[in-house]
This record gives structure tokens, sequence and C-alpha cells, in this order.
């Protein structure tokens, strides 16, 4: 009996995009003693369990196990534990998150709604019996207490099991104590709702109400016994939540933190150590002002630390705002043109880097990782390191080409380095320097190899990268010209480019099927420049401007057949890909659009309003950037007409199927022939094994037919 082998879509859906299995979510002891992170066993196993690596012994042991733990049970999540899992496009189960103690010592986290904590030392783990469905569970800093989210309420409990109580409940069905709103956990990348004092004897705790928030109803046509689910959406123009802030003690004594919410209506981020007071990042609606505070937890007054302007907006950043150990604040902006890193008033880096975001401050420098700059000496596409930084200079810990992160706590610093010559990602620990133990990994092993090449393309220098097909001849010159696939994302938030591996499993499956694919990252994605970044400024089609200009240049000297082109995308890949075939028929023959946004007006506050302002006092831009206008019709459409799908899961929340509703409707309505694609209890994530597999098979088939191909 022979075994068939596993295709790439089957095996690219059943390992969540080859991510099951490969270590993440690390955390490492300050006594440099232990690390702690996620793990599933296998490529095919979605439970991850929580690990510990012991650096003395180097040895790892699993410190909870979630089939143990739930006695081989299946998960039960509560709504609000999807929609947190939705926010951070978490598609794993078992330990998705954990938070510990300062020293490391005490770990919790949630299963099913339920309460776990784990010593990390003993590897043991034990259920606490706490009111419920838990969410976002947190050990205070000396782990004598977890304080948790339940029914909106904030609760704490003794690390024992003692003491279960609220500190806050709320007031009416729509507040919620300690849980980030829906557009600080979408578009801010505010997760978190409450804080720990360093002393562990009062939190800083926001308090979120929906009422002002516009009612939308999310149904499953497919199940039409099912009630429609109902969200609160702040789409562009309308209101937010409100949002305030709070002091409360262990025994429940609260004081409202004071700033002017009127004006800065954003709770961006918050810091709170032992180095300083409470630190806030709050932003105008607008975003083009911010202002950092300090906080008397006493009091709840606020004073200015600093604030910033730009005429654009101004963007937030990984790691910051906080306070250095002696007391400075750290922040990321945009100075002279590039994007530094800065202690107190002082820039410590300059045009040579373009810092993405903050991994740590120590008391001798700031780690952080970052790109190279408009003035650094080699383009470095795709590449992102991690640097060391002080007042003396910068040093690169990060050497060989690629994309790297890390993780650090005193002398230990886990670097995790994925590279285009090897699949995955390498987990290395480092002490001074010089590595100590490596944590494995067991994703599995694509059945591709990318053959890509990266390059620039255009007068703009767009960072590009172009796939051959893997038994394409290697000398081109001679080699007939092949269909192009455009594989973009294209828009802010969401580089493609990159100097890694993994991240052209999908695009070299495309090129396998006798395309030529080439992935784009025009003005408006980042890691080049903020100038860069800032250009898309009240008008998303230059965005596509750029994919146009990339091609074209790149058809120069690769074997690209400009007769035969398409585009796929995702998102605002999605969106982008309807744009082209729309506005720029003449270059594009076909295009795939997954869950586009079509019409602006319909996205949400935070992001809509960075990049094109609001929506009454200047409708134009919307206008200009969306495919259908207010009343229903196709935006500025070209002829001739070309064949598009469109893809859309009816159960997304973040970009609703409206979009893809109103473009087909505006579509039928000007008798240009479509494809819609409705995928049941589908989110903005395709995390579904067969529907992911399908959906690449569907689209193969589209664009072949769409562009007269055989086979």
């Amino acid at each position: 009996m022979t075994t068939e082998p596993v295709s790439f879509p089957r095996q690219h859906a059943r390992t969540q995009r080859f991510t099951l299995g490969a270590p993440r979510a690390f955390t490492v002891a300050p006594d440099a003693s232990r690390v702690v992170f996620l793990r599933s066993d296998s490529g095919t196993d979605r439970a991850s369990s929580l690990r510990v690596l012991d650096l003395a012994e180097r040895r790892e042991r699993v410190a909870a196990d979630p089939r143990t733990l739930l006695g081989g049970a299946l998960e039960n999540l509560s709504s609000e534990e999807r929609a947190r899992r939705e926010r951070t496009r978490e598609g794993g189960a078992g330990i998705v998150g954990y938070a510990t103690d300062n020293a490391v010592e005490l770990a919790s986290f949630a299963l099913s709604g339920r309460l776990f904590t784990a010593e990390l030392r003993a590897g043991t783990a034990r259920e606490l019996p706490v009111s419920g469905p838990v969410i976002d569970p947190r050990p205070s800093p000396d782990g004598r207490h977890i304080a948790y989210v339940a029914a909106g309420a904030l609760r704490v409990v003794g690390a024992e099991g003692d003491g279960d109580r609220a500190l806050a409940e709320p007031e009416s069905a729509t507040v919620t104590y300690g849980l980030a709103e829906f557009i600080a956990a979408e578009e801010m990348h505010r997760h978190r709702g409450f804080w720990w004092a360093p002393q562990s004897d009062r939190l800083l705790v926001a308090r979120a109400d929906d009422a002002p928030v516009r009612q939308w109803w999310i149904s499953d046509p497919a199940r039409p016994e099912r009630e429609p689910r109902q969200v609160r959406y702040p789409a562009a123009g309308t209101p937010n939540a409100d949002v305030r802030l709070f002091v409360i003690g262990l025994d429940g004594a609260r004081t409202e933190v004071s700033w002017d919410r009127a004006r800065y209506p954003y709770l961006a981020s918050v810091h709170w150590s032992a180095a300083g007071a409470p630190l806030l990042l709050v932003q105008a609606r607008d975003q083009r002002s911010q202002l950092y505070l300090a906080v008397d937890a006493d009091s709840g007054a606020t004073r200015m630390v600093h604030a910033d302007e730009d005429l654009d907006w101004l963007d937030l950043f990984p790691g910051v705002p906080c306070w250095s150990p002696s007391g400075q604040l750290v922040r990321l902006a945009d100075e002279g043109g590039a994007r530094v890193l800065a202690v107190g008033e002082r820039p410590l880096t300059g045009a040579q880097l373009h810092v993405r975001a903050v991994l740590d401050v120590a008391e001798g420098d700031v780690l952080v990782s970052a790109s190279a700059g408009a003035e650094a000496t080699a383009a470095e596409i795709g590449e992102t390191h991690v640097y060391r930084v002080n007042e003396l200079g910068v040093e690169r810990v990060s050497q060989e080409p690629g994309v790297h992160t890390a993780v650090r706590a005193g002398e230990v610093t886990v670097l995790v380095s994925a590279t285009l010559d090897r699949p995955g990602s390498r987990v290395r620990v480092l002490r001074a320097g010089e590595e100590v133990a490596f944590i494995a990994s067991h994703a599995e092993v694509p059945g591709i190899t990318p053959r890509v090449t990266l390059t620039e393309g255009g007068a703009r220098r767009i960072p590009c990268a172009v796939l051959m097909p893997t038994d394409y001849p290697r000398d081109t010159a001679t080699a007939a010209p092949l269909p192009v696939l455009l594989d973009p994302y294209g828009g802010p938030h969401g580089p493609r480019v990159m100097a890694a591996h993994n991240a052209y499993l999908t695009s070299q499956w495309f090129a396998d099927q006798g395309f030529a694919v080439v992935v784009a990252d025009g003005r408006g994605t980042p890691g080049r420049s903020p100038a860069w970044e800032k250009a898309i400024h009240h008008d998303f089609t230059a965005t596509l401007d750029d994919q146009i200009e990339a091609l074209q240049d790149l058809a120069k000297t690769h074997p690209l057949d400009l007769s035969r082109v398409a585009i796929r995308g995702w998102s605002y890949g999605g969106y982008l890909s309807a744009l082209a075939v729309l506005r720029r028929p003449d270059v594009f023959h076909a295009g795939i659009a997954g869950a586009p946004v079509t019409d602006w007006r319909l996205y949400d506050t935070h992001y809509t309003e960075r990049y094109l302002g609001d929506p009454a006092a200047d409708p134009g831009p919307y206008e200009r950037s969306s495919l259908v206008t207010e009343d229903g019709a196709l935006s500025a459409p070209a002829a001739p007409h070309r064949p598009l799908m469109i893809v859309h899961g009816l159960a997304d929340d973040n970009v609703v199927v409206a979009h893809a509703l109103r473009l087909s409707s505006a579509l039928l309505a000007a008798g240009r022939p479509h494809e819609v694609l409705p995928l049941s209890g589908v989110t903005h994530m395709t995390p579904q094994e067969q529907v992911a597999e399908n959906l690449l098979l569907l689209q193969v088939d589209f664009l072949k037919r769409s562009l007269g191909l055989g086979g």
C-alpha cells in the first residue's frame, strides 16, 4: 500500500501556514535561569503547551499540557474569547497566551474559560475555581494575586485560589472593565485593558462603554435558525467607544485618571513599571497630535512628559512608550526624515536605520528591531535586524541576512531568525552574545522551496520579489515569457517582501502552476522611511500606481508576459486587486479580491481616518479611494471589463461582508460579469483546513480560465 504525498494546499492548510509546532511567545526569567514559551507537539497539532527550557541543564520540560488539564475534553470558548482571538489573529488552540509574575516563577492562562496557574520551576499546573468565563488572566508582579476579566468585570483572586472577588463590575450591558475595546485591539495593537502596579497593590483599569458605537448585525445565511450576532462597529466618521481609565486598589477603592479626553480620546498605550509613574500615550482623533502623560496614581492627575505633532499622522509602535531604568522617556519618533529611537530628548539613531520596534530597555542599552534606513550603505531588501543601541553607538546582534526579532532579560537573549535559505525560523538562546542553547521547532518542512529573487523596481526603487516556476529554465533569455500574477498586500502595516523562506511558499506554489509571480511593497508599506509610508495620505490609489510601476519595470529584465497579467490579494490586498481590474484594465486582465474593503466609509475609525481623514469634513479621499459610491454605483470604472472573483467570509466582523455585497451589486448594475464565493462561518481569517485548501485550488482554476491558459 502506498501513501499519496500530501499536496501543498492541504499541507499549507493543515499546518496553518506552517506555523503549528513552531515555538513562540518567549519569556526570559530575570535570573537568566530559564526561558518560557509555547509550542505544540507537531506541525499539525493546534494545541500549544506551556514549556520551560532550563538553561543550566539545557533541558526542556512541559509546565502545562492543555489536554491533561482539560481531561481530554474539547475546548469551549466564550464569544468574548473568540472575539479576542480574532483581534489577535490567533488560529491555534490549547494555551494560546500566558502571563507571568516579575520573577517568571508563576504563569497564568485560560483554557475553555477556566483559570489555570503553573509553577514554572516545579513544572506543576492547577485550576483555580473562579467565576468565568475567564479572559486574559495576569499575575501580580509579586505573584500573590491573579487579575482577570469575566462577564465584563475585572476580578482578582489569590494565587492559591482564595478571595475571588470583583474589583469593578459593569454598570450596563455595553460596559466592560479590563478589556481592550474593538478599535484598540484591532488597530492600536493594544490588546490589554488592565495593568498591575509594580508594588502589586493596585491596577490601572480601562473602562470601555460601547453605547455610543453604532450597532451592526452579522448573520449566517447558511444557518437561518440562528439569530444574527450583534456587534458594535465604529465605522469611519461615526462615534467610538467611550474609554476612561481608573486606578483601582485591591480593596475596590477607585480613582479616575484625568486627561483631556475630548481632545485626546484614544488611549493608545499604557506602561507601568518601577522606573517611574504610570505612563500613558493618548492620541487626538485625527492622530496628528499625541501626548505622553505621567499619572499620579494617588490623585489620578496627569502631567505632560512630551508631545508629538505631525502634518499627516502619528504611528504607534511596539514596545513604546516606556521608561528607561533611569527614568527617561523611551520612544520612537520621526525626525529629520528618519524614524529614530529617542531616549529622553536625545535621538540615539539616525537615517542609517529605520527603527521598527523596541524589544527591551536595560540600564546600559536599548534592544530594537530595525530595517535599513534611507542613508544605509545597502538596501538590505526585505531584511529586519536586531540592534543594541546606546549613547556610544549601534551594534547589530543578528548577522545573517533575514528577518530577526528577539526577547531579552538581563544577559540572556532569545533570537528568532528566518532566512531565505531555510524553512521556518531558528530560535537561539544567547548569553552575553554566545549561543548557550536552542529551542527546537516541530513545524513541518514545506514541500516547496521558493525560487525567489529580491530586487527593486521602477524609479522609486520599489522593493520586489520575483518568483519563477521551479522547473523554469535558469537561462531566462531564451525561455518563453510567462503569464504574471501579482501577489501583494500593498498597504499599511503589511510588508510582503521579506528575506524569509516561508514568506513565499504560497507565491511559489502559484508560480509552479505556470506563473511568474511578483510581490511588490510600494508606498504605504512599512520598513523604509516615514515619507514612504505617508505618501498615501488621502489617496490609497497611489498603492496601485506602484504595483504597475514595479511590474512594468521588472518586465524589462524578467520574462513577464504583460498581455496576461492577474492580481490576487486578501484584505487590503483584496481591495488592491479589485481596484486594479476596475481602474486599470489596460494593465490587469483578471483579479481575485479576498475580503476586500470596497467602501472605506464602512471601515473602522482609527485605521481609515488616519489615512483618509474625516469623511464628513472632506469626503474627497473616500470618493477617490473607494470602489463603490455612496449611492451604490461603481466608482470611476474603466473599460474593458475584466474577470473578477470576490471571496468573503460571511462571519467577518473586521471587513464585513457588506463590502463584497455592495461591490457585487454595483458590478451587476453596471452589467459586469463576476464571480462571488461566499464562505459560510468564516471570519477575516480562514483557519478551517478544507476552506483554506480549496481556496487555493479554486483561485488557480479561476486564473487559468480568465487568462485563457490550458490545464
